[in-house]
């Protein structure tokens, strides 16, 4: 059986960090590319299509933040998000603009590479689900080609936002904690604050709910978490 390596892009604009982890993840024989500004990041990314983009937030020529956002756009692209910032308003900034976790500099590259497994281990989760779309009437869920439609207009959702609300519609009535929802769909606590799932939901309510005044899909349970809801017939 052919194994299928994952492809990883590392953007950072210190090219000892570039050179270190790209070094490390060869080694775990990834594919790797590496760039140190953005425009090569851009250059790079439009060709090697990778699985998974280790993105600093500092470069010289733009903002990791815009840059994740622009790659989540039309791909369907993990974002790790490398960081000297500690502070949790910017984590929460680079989880709203598409980052599936975050990693704060100085880290160790063995946590490194277990956080890039348990992000691509969600992939391989929601493809084994068995492919079966999730048709609601107005709200259509297909994981084969991880597409979303509203009212048959296509959604773009990013990675994450993608297999959080297949998580949530596969088990429909179903209240999920925070903490349940990060065990399930991140495989890993990316910030040590299980809040990190309310930035997520509000993300997806906005591009999915027809009226942002009123949830159809996804409810609030307050004190607990969260659930999708279909009517029973």
């Amino acid at each position: 059986m052919e194994v299928v390596l994952a492809k990883i892009l590392v953007v950072d604009d210190d090219i000892h960090i570039t050179n270190l982890i790209t070094r490390f993840l060869r080694q775990k024989q990834y594919l790797v590319e590496y760039a140190n500004d953005g425009q090569k990041a851009r250059d790079i990314f439009k060709h090697f299509h990778p699985d998974l983009v280790i993105l600093d937030i500092n470069l010289p020529d733009t903002l990791g933040y815009n840059l994740c956002a622009e790659m989540q756009e039309n791909n369907d692209v993990f974002v790790l998000m490398l960081t000297s910032r500690t502070d949790v308003e910017d984590k929460k900034k680079g989880f709203s603009t598409g980052a599936d976790d975050y990693l704060t500099k100085p880290f160790d590259l063995e946590e490194l590479e277990f956080r890039i497994q348990a992000i691509l281990r969600r992939r391989r989760i929601i493809k084994s689900v068995g492919g079966e779309t999730l048709d609601f009437g107005d709200l259509v869920i297909n994981p084969e080609n991880r597409e979303v439609k509203v009212k048959t207009q296509s959604i773009t959702l990013t990675s994450l936002e993608f297999d959080l609300l297949y998580f949530l519609a596969s088990n429909p009535n179903r209240v999920w904690s925070r903490e349940d929802l990060v065990n399930n769909v991140w495989q890993s606590n990316p910030m040590g604050d299980n809040r990190v799932v309310d930035v997520h939901i509000g993300q997806i309510r906005r591009k999915i709910e027809l009226d942002s005044e009123a949830t159809r899909h996804i409810s609030t349970v307050r004190g607990v978490g969260y659930k999708f809801e279909i009517e029973n017939s």
